[in-house]
């Protein structure tokens, strides 16, 4: 082979490198979160479009905002719009799950097609650094006794806070039914709330409580998770033997309807910025857990999260 063939040759075999990366690409890819910009919802779809497109999964990417109810104005707008298109995802998470439940939502994420799980963060039960509950064997057997005199604080009326405290209450034998949960609209109220002793014990994510943890203002009984978390001193709630694992998950699923192929082309893309640097350094920089899974895998994670979030918020008397 002659210099000049060689040359014809290489160009050649770098434009098929180059046009099978494209044709892997998606094209104008549309990442919907249902939920105002800063929150967690806008920051995974944000932080998705810049891994996304400088990592070619996506040739272009837009982020929309759909705020309200929760995330359902969104997921209702999501799967009447975007119908069978092969290029678009919503953002959602556990906080949805309930969501559709108690806003009484005509479409759930069952009516989505599951693309993966990406991050999530586990939640700690605590109580002021003065309590008589000085561990979760203290905690559980007052809500055993009597769970309507024990107020636990937290996040809205159904959110993860709430079905959290109905799963330990149910784990502790107690009647959720009577669960005696008082929500609030920030964390700012609930420590406060927790601090002057208005309620005997608070639930919320890790992070929201990381600082009064670890000054001594609050004690953490117990973090929900399903393996000691990595540098995090706080023993699970199963190493205590309350049988209860929540994470606070986020995830995206892509609309109803789309072919067999398209949910692999989304789930390929989705898999190959999971498995870049860049989004490596997205999760470190933010601090988010990673809780990766993807495609039928997720599907079925989906599904039995839905069987279960119903369990409890029936139970609880929240939905009928």
């Amino acid at each position: 082979m002659n210099k000049r063939t060689f040359v014809k040759a290489m160009a050649a075999a770098l434009m098929a490198g180059f046009m099978s990366v494209e044709a892997l690409a998606l094209d104008n890819l549309t990442i919907i979160a249902p939920a105002k910009p800063g929150g967690g919802w806008d920051q995974t779809a944000r932080a998705m479009a810049d891994v996304m497109q400088a990592g070619g999964q996506a040739k272009a990417v837009t982020v929309e905002n759909v705020a309200g109810a929760g995330g359902t104005v969104g997921l209702a707008q999501f799967t009447d719009k975007n119908k069978g298109d092969g290029n678009a995802l919503l953002v959602n998470g556990l906080v949805m799950v309930g969501a559709v439940l108690t806003n009484k939502s005509p479409v759930s994420l069952t009516d989505t097609t599951p693309i993966a799980r990406l991050t999530g963060e586990y939640e700690v039960v605590v109580v002021p650094a003065n309590s008589p509950h000085k561990t979760l064997a203290d905690l559980t057997a007052a809500l055993k006794a009597d769970i309507g005199s024990v107020a636990i604080g937290g996040g809205s009326a159904g959110g993860t806070d709430h079905i959290l405290a109905g799963l330990i209450a149910q784990a502790a034998g107690a009647d959720a039914a009577k669960l005696n949960y008082v929500p609030f609209s920030g964390g700012g109220e609930a420590l406060a709330a927790i601090m002057g002793g208005h309620v005997a014990a608070g639930i919320s994510g890790y992070g929201e409580w990381e600082g009064q943890i670890k000054s001594g203002e609050l004690r953490a009984l117990g973090i929900s998770a399903g393996a000691k978390v990595e540098g995090i001193d706080i023993a699970t709630l199963k190493e205590q033997g309350v049988d209860v694992e929540l994470a606070n998950w986020r995830s995206v699923v892509a609309a109803p309807g789309i072919t067999d192929d398209q949910k692999k082309e989304l789930v390929a893309a989705v898999d190959a910025m999971h498995a870049s640097d860049a989004w490596k350094k997205v999760l470190a920089d933010k601090k988010w857990i990673d809780l990766y899974m993807s495609g039928d895998e997720f599907g079925a994670y989906l599904a039995s999260e839905n069987d279960r979030v119903t369990g409890v918020l029936k139970t609880i008397g929240l939905v009928q």
